[in-house]
């Protein structure tokens, strides 16, 4: 049966490739993605445009069969800690909460390659935080996604420590354990929308080993 899609986070790297494969899945009957630019228009795509800092918590398209969470940014591209907490624990937990609301049962939730809320670094320890407290909300299925150091190919934002990552990865790949090598974004979107249309009961976490590495 086809399934209705809510993807958040439509225009960065790993929700890009979300909305470009839901779009093209056959298994996808429509897909909504809130966004605060318009999007290219598509037949099966839903684009209302939303102000992050005031979600409209009521609207009708919260309710769908899954809903896809690929929110994020980085300290240094958000301007300061708080400006990233913002984004990647505040906007985050506020969407699954109106998820809930409307009773959508299916979230899958891009998070990283060593969550863990009692973390030191500002990174790891907010990404901890929002999968703990969107694991609270009690979705029926929710699957969180770990990837490691992501490969997004070339970048309109300079990210030179991740260039530096990716440069060792690309050269020393069999030195490195395959849980923390670069993993492409589409390989990434396609773990997510095949957890979305499979739906598990419960909670599932695919940590980045788990995921297709080229």
């Amino acid at each position: 049966m086809q399934k209705t899609l809510l993807i958040l986070g439509a225009t960065g790297a790993v929700g890009q490739q979300l909305l470009q494969q839901a779009l093209a899945h056959a298994n996808v009957a429509r897909v909504i993605a809130p966004t605060r630019r318009a999007l290219t228009a598509h037949i099966k795509l839903q684009n209302p445009i939303v102000d992050f800092d005031a979600l409209p918590t009521d609207a009708a398209w919260w309710q769908v069969d899954a809903a896809l969470c690929a929110l994020g940014t980085t300290r240094q591209i958000a301007g300061s800690a708080a400006a990233f907490r913002r984004v990647d624990y505040d906007y985050v937990l506020q969407a699954a909460q109106c998820l809930h609301q409307a009773a959508t049962p299916t979230l899958v939730l891009n998070s990283s390659l060593g969550a863990n809320a009692q973390a030191r670094g500002l990174y790891l320890r907010t990404k901890g935080e929002v999968e703990r407290d969107v694991r609270a909300l009690g979705f029926g299925s929710l699957t969180i996604v770990r990837p490691s150091l992501l490969d997004a190919g070339v970048r309109p934002d300079r990210r030179r420590a991740e260039e530096f990552g990716l440069w060792l990865n690309r050269h020393l790949a069999a030195c490195i354990p395959v849980a923390w090598r670069a993993v492409k974004v589409e390989h990434v979107a396609a773990t997510m929308l095949a957890a979305a249309l499979r739906a598990a009961p419960g909670v599932s976490v695919i940590e980045s080993a788990q995921i297709e590495h080229d």
